[in-house]
């Protein structure tokens, strides 16, 4: 039997709503299960258990008088500390923002309390959002890989049962490259669909907040709350069949520099979408070979200009990775800004024309699965050549940040070492609905692997599990009880 935590936000609502489980007890659950084993994952920033479990309490109170407000209600959720909830502190992870108090809730706090959802606690992220790994967070499959980012708090959370859902942000995949690494979904909306009013900017033309969540249904229904809209509980509806649906498959880029073992599992997906009714079509992803240069380009200058002040003032009390790129920044002249926004029009133009020919395109999230901690570089044999560890993971998610269609990823199975791979579907623009109908069809037929059942940091392989050690917590988390 599954206990509390264990379950997905869709199969907790369903249980509440028919009085089978209270919120108090879901919980409780999870609080216990952070007690377990946030120490040897540094995911959360602070976590609220008192006001939680009052909030908790508040909800079972509400249900019970029929003031039901839908499928989150009741439902523990955790924030990455971009993201402002009144009378809390926003960190960003950073010693910039040690004092910092949000003033008022941001949209999608507000939109999250008024759907009743009940707020754990602050997640981790990669210093402002401002890198790929998370490095105060260890990953939950395995404590010597990384977390990814820059949302790794929020993903490593909610694979490790220290969360029903959680919202992440994403500016060059940080919600689909954590959500990868840690066997989770994650859903990177259309750009705008999703307000970021009262989020912490990295780059604002780029910025997108999303659900990181244990399954696609659960993505929807987050999806739901955070654009206004008011889903039903219940099982999945009978038209989540991908038949018909044109998906598209690159014959470039998405599956060149790709860790055989990713490439061939996430083919294999591919070729269950078809098996369940898609019909597959080859496809030539344009532009290429502008893609990571865009998205430098246009990141890059700006988030030197949302720091431009405390740059100045404070430099010291950055870290040394975010310090570099955003002097760095300073640097670049406003024409080379101006070139990279034009290349990022041009790209948009070549991607709409490309979403004429199929309603979804199927590619690897990432190109590899999580490298250990220390790592750097990241070797790829076939070719004789190397690649920066940021640069590999924000390659492949890149594209739809440049273009802001939507993209969802979600797990495909487990590597040879025991670690999770990630697929990703983009949409047309706020085609969000077809992404989660061929996303839910796959995961029906082939439901993901899950940590459940192990120790955290224990991995699954083809023979024996291997254990990994637990290192000791990070200093910077703080767990108020």
């Amino acid at each position: 039997m599954r206990l509390p935590y264990e379950l997905s936000l869709a199969d907790a609502a369903q249980a509440i709503a028919a009085r089978e489980l209270s919120p108090v007890e879901l919980t409780d659950s999870v609080l216990e299960r952070i007690a377990e084993v946030e120490d040897g994952l540094g995911a959360y920033v602070t976590v609220r258990a008192d006001d939680v479990r009052k909030a908790a309490a508040q909800a079972e109170r509400d249900i019970a008088a029929g003031r039901h407000r839908g499928p989150l209600h009741g439902i523990p959720m955790a924030l990455k500390d971009l993201i402002d909830v009144a009378g809390l502190p926003t960190t960003a992870s950073s010693r910039v923002r040690a004092h910092h108090t949000a003033l008022k809730d941001s949209a999608v706090a507000a939109r999250l309390r008024s759907a009743g959802a009940v707020l754990l606690g602050k997640t981790h992220t990669h210093e402002f959002a401002y890198g790929l790994t998370t490095p105060q967070t260890r990953n939950a499959w395995a404590a010597d890989r990384v977390a990814g980012g820059s949302s790794g708090g929020s993903a490593v959370a909610v694979a490790a049962g220290e969360a029903t859902f959680a919202l992440g942000t994403d500016t060059g995949g940080s919600i689909r490259v954590p959500s990868a690494l840690n066997g989770v979904v994650g859903l990177k909306p259309t750009y705008g669909l999703v307000p970021v009013d009262g989020v912490t900017p990295l780059s604002w033309s780029l910025d997108h907040v999303g659900p990181i969540t244990r399954t696609v249904r659960d993505a929807e229904l987050v999806l739901a709350a955070l654009t206004g809209h008011h889903p039903t509980e219940g099982p999945a509806r009978a038209d989540e069949s991908p038949a018909g649906l044109r998906v598209g498959v690159p014959r470039n880029y998405y599956f060149d520099h790709v860790a055989p073992e990713v490439a061939a599992a996430v083919r294999q997906a591919i070729d269950q979408l078809a098996a369940l009714g898609a019909e597959l079509t080859e496809v030539d992803i344009p532009m290429t070979e502008y893609v990571q240069a865009t998205q430098w380009g246009v990141m890059v200058p700006e988030a030197t200009a949302s720091h431009e002040q405390t740059l100045r003032t404070s430099p010291e009390l950055y870290g040394s990775d975010v310090r570099v790129l955003l002097e760095a920044g300073g640097l670049v002249p406003a024409t080379d800004y101006l070139r990279a926004q034009r290349a990022r029009a041009l790209m948009q133009r070549a991607w709409a024309r490309l979403f004429e020919e199929v309603d979804l395109i199927a590619a690897p999230t990432v190109p590899c699965t999580a490298v250990h901690r220390d790592q750097q570089e990241i070797s790829w044999p076939a070719t004789g050549g190397t690649e920066s560890v940021s640069d590999a993971y924000v390659r492949l998610s890149a594209p739809a940040n440049l273009t802001g269609l939507p993209s969802l990823s979600l797990p495909v199975g487990l590597d040879g070492a025991g670690l999770p791979i990630g697929m990703q579907l983009i949409g047309r623009a706020f085609g969000e609905a077809t992404l989660l109908r061929a996303g839910r069809a796959y995961e029906v037929a082939h439901p993901p692997v899950t940590l459940f059942g192990r120790a955290v940091g224990e991995r699954t392989t083809a023979s024996a599990p291997t254990p990994v050690s637990r290192p000791t917590p990070p200093a910077d988390a703080t767990i108020l009880r």
